[in-house]
């Protein structure tokens, strides 16, 4: 599972990202990108759509099966991609984008649901990490898929930004559908015949035996229904809320460089197009590296906190050093704080939502809900980085550290009131999340 929906988040970012990239390369003087608020209106757009569409995404993913829904949209997405290459106006691009959002809004919860359903509280962040630092890392190196087709200019009449959408697009599709093929369902369906395989991926016996561990683990193996009762249900516990608002407050910060660390680099730290290409991929090699060390080392401590807090505080510093440092090396170098951190604690949060609830459907409904708060992260870091506050963003860097100060706080309290009702349940006082034997993750 791990590497085919590790391929299919990177291009999905990468389709998703590129945009600075592509404006860079030619997008602007031909669309007028860079006029008033037109960026910022195609960069905010998309999340509309992909925050309206995580949970029914989530609630599709468990009636059709993992292989065709998350292959269907792959394709999908990727066969948009090609067709933005071919766009004449800024607001054909802005329509594109709000179809993107849609058929992407099922892709990461739908990952992250699917992981979860297969392994154990303590085995799963290393899974997030893993599918994560895929996408980070494939991502990253996308600058430099950009320098190599930008390269060889216009060809058959189109321009080479249009080539970028175009390639990556076909790369999409075809991705999408080698996921249709080979990804495998969940676990309850595991000995079933796939869409093109006769035998299913296990025998009855071994499904059995995965269902039996997270069973034992956390005893919500086996899916409950889909219930307007059990949704409300779960709505009510305080931390499906608290979780989302987590992940806004780091994806604020991640979509702030997925779309504007290029124009940073080109206009206000004054690096040529070429050196902003190459200078981009160096801290997302190191963040997928440092995402799974620490996803990791989080695993085997079976602890989250400490390890949201202290990337958060690596954050504030990487993010302090770009906003106010006058030496371009020294900026620079914040930005391997800010990026490694950031996008570190993106699975570390995932852990951290997924070690700390139970059941399959406030699992579902939770991780739509996470998503949902992620891609209002990317909206507001497409408002807080205005045109007007070009090249530095100073506003947007302030938003960004002042995210991260909040995530301090929240994490340090769940820390003291999850450590307090752990030791309430040790003394028989409280059955947590309703599941005796349940605790839960500091």
């Amino acid at each position: 599972m791990v590497p085919i929906l590790g391929l299919l988040y990177m291009w999905a970012l990468i389709d998703r990202v590129n945009l600075p990239n592509i404006r860079i390369a030619g997008m602007d003087k031909e669309l007028g990108t860079n006029q008033g608020n037109r960026y910022t209106l195609i960069t905010m757009i998309f999340f509309v759509t992909y925050i309206l569409f995580d949970y029914p995404s989530n609630i599709c993913l468990r009636r059709l099966g993992a292989a065709r829904w998350l292959g269907l949209i792959g394709t999908c997405w990727g066969c948009l991609t090609i067709a933005m290459g071919f766009c004449q106006s800024w607001k054909t691009i802005l329509v594109c984008r709000v179809i993107f959002g849609a058929f992407e809004a099922g892709m990461a919860p739908g990952s992250i649901y699917l992981l979860s359903c297969w392994y154990t509280r303590y085995e799963v962040q290393k899974r997030f990490a893993a599918w994560a630092c895929i996408g980070v890392f494939g991502s990253g190196l996308s600058s430099l898929l950009v320098y190599g087709i930008t390269t060889m200019g216009a060809h058959r009449g189109l321009s080479a930004w249009r080539w970028i959408f175009i390639i990556e697009g076909v790369i999409s599709a075809a991705i999408g559908v080698v996921t249709a093929i080979i990804l495998v369902d969940f676990p309850d369906r595991g000995d079933r015949p796939g869409m093109f395989l006769k035998k299913g991926f296990l025998t009855p016996e071994e499904a059995a035996i995965v269902l039996a561990r997270v069973e034992r683990d956390r005893a919500d193996a086996v899916p409950e229904p889909f219930t307007i009762r059990n949704v409300l249900r779960a709505l009510s516990d305080w931390k499906m809320w608290q979780f989302p608002f987590l992940l806004f407050c780091n994806n604020l910060t991640v979509y702030s460089f997925s779309y504007f660390l290029p124009i940073i680099l080109h206009e206000s730290m004054h690096y040529s197009t070429t050196m902003t290409y190459v200078l981009n991929v160096p801290p997302y090699v190191c963040a997928a590296i440092w995402m799974f060390a620490a996803g990791y080392l989080s695993d085997r401590v079976k602890m989250r906190g400490p390890t949201l807090i202290t990337q958060a505080l690596i954050i504030i510093t990487g993010a302090t050093v770009m906003a106010f440092a006058s030496n371009p090396g020294a900026r620079y170098f914040g930005v391997f704080l800010a990026v490694g951190g950031t996008n570190s604690n993106i699975p570390t949060i995932y852990g951290y939502q997924h070690n700390n609830i139970t059941g399959q459907t406030k699992r579902a409904l939770a991780t739509a809900m996470l998503l949902m708060g992620g891609g209002c992260g990317g909206i507001v870091a497409s408002f807080v980085f205005r045109q007007k506050d070009a090249p530095d963003y100073l506003p947007g860097m302030i938003a960004v550290i002042v995210s991260q100060v909040i995530t301090v706080l929240l994490v340090s309290m769940n820390t003291v009131y999850f450590w307090h009702r752990n030791r309430k349940a040790d003394r028989g006082e409280a059955i947590l999340e309703n599941t005796p034997g349940f605790r839960y993750t500091y």
